[in-house]
Order: structure tokens, then sequence, then C-alpha cells
């Protein structure tokens, strides 16, 4: 059975998909069969296989293990909003037993499976449940991805605050440069008010291959052990 981890971000755009990319392209240089899941998808484009989220494309194309599709994203929604009411517009309740089952499905192939929100950590997906709630199911540790800029600091401790209320382990963060110049001093604010490590620094612009350079397994696999 994989090792799984969830990556959640302080808001929607802040680079979740990039840093998931980057982890599963770091340790499949390791030698691992590593998957990534996006469990959850809205704004998804139809085509003639079906409606298709570029996130979830992207994470299998990052990995090195052959999956079906429907197992990466079981819920695709085309309507570009927040999941619980893209749900909601097409009549396909998000169910988080059929999310745990296609990770479990997954799991079994895998050394490594790299878990994609969608939004923020408080996301919801039905009108009593968030992504938050999935995490729990699946029991994974988590991954926050911070996005340099204006409120990051504010948001990064908002969101530090919400996994351990909710009996979450938040395990490592990663700093993801939105601009080409970053605000000054964030990084090092984060570094010292963050309870966990920072797993790596990703500059404006890497490339998926430059983004898995900037992070440090090393770091990362002793933080999670």
């Amino acid at each position: 059975m994989a090792h799984g981890w969830f990556v959640t971000g302080t808001d929607t755009g802040v680079g979740k998909t990039w840093v998931s990319q980057a982890l599963i392209r770091a340790f499949v240089r390791t030698g691992q069969r590593v998957v990534g899941m996006k469990p959850v998808a809205s704004g998804c484009a139809r085509t003639p296989q079906g409606l298709r989220s570029a996130d979830a494309e992207a994470l299998i194309a990052a990995g090195n293990v052959a999956v079906d599709y429907r197992d990466v994203n079981p819920y695709a929604f085309e309507p570009a909003t927040a999941p619980h009411l893209a749900a909601n517009a097409v009549g396909t309740p998000i169910q988080i037993e059929v999310i745990r089952d296609y990770y479990q499905r997954l799991a079994t192939g895998a050394d490594t499976l790299i878990v994609e929100g969608i939004g923020g950590w408080q996301v919801p997906i039905s009108t009593t449940a968030t992504m938050a709630d999935v995490v729990q199911a699946l029991d994974l540790p988590v991954i926050l991805v911070v996005g340099l800029r204006l409120g990051a600091i504010n948001h990064a401790l908002l969101t530090q605050e919400a996994i351990s209320a909710r009996g979450c382990r938040l395990v490592g963060w990663v700093a993801n440069a939105l601009q080409s110049e970053s605000p000054v001093g964030y990084l090092e604010t984060l570094q010292d008010r963050l309870p966990v490590p920072l797993l790596g620094l990703v500059p404006h612009d890497a490339s998926p291959e430059m983004a898995a350079d900037c992070l440090n397994l090393g770091v990362f696999t002793r933080s999670t052990s």
C-alpha cells in the first residue's frame, strides 16, 4: 500500500498542482512508483473521452504508473465554481466513501501517492462536508502550499491552525514564488512561525523539472517519519 500525502493550499491559484507535480517527479527520481490523485475538480473541459481536468492530467503525466483517468479524478465537473455548487448544478453529489475507494485502488499499485485538494483547506464539497473531511477519511499527513503574495502570512497561519483544529497533521510547507519578486520578509516570517519544516522554495515561472529540483526530500522524509 502506498504512503500518501495530501497537498492543500492557502487559497486558489497558489500553485498546488505545480507543487504536486514537482513532488511526484522528485519521488519518481528516487525509483519509486508514484501516482497523483485529484479527487475533485471543477472547470473541466469536454473531450471525446469525457470531462477532463487539466490538473488531473498534469498529475498523471508526472507519475510513472499507468492509471485510469477515472481513478485519478472520480469527480470531474464542468462548471468552474466551488465543488459543492458544481456538484449541485449537475446533480452528482460528492461522496467521501467513493473517493476513499478510488484512493485505495490507486494505492495498491504505487509506493507513493500525492493527493491534491481543490481550492483551500475548508472548501465545501457538500452541504455538510469539506475537503478537510476527505483528508480525515484518508488519514493523510498534509503539505501546505503557500503562494508568496500579499496576505500570505495571515492565510498560512490561519490554515495551519485550521489543520491542527481538525486533528490533522501538517508535516511541511512549500513556498511558491508567484511573482518575480516576492514580498520582502515573508519567507523568513513564515519559517519562524509555522511549526513544520520548509520543504522548498519554488522560483517564479519554474519548470516542473526545476520545481522538483527545489524540493528537499531529505527534509521531507524526515518530517513525515
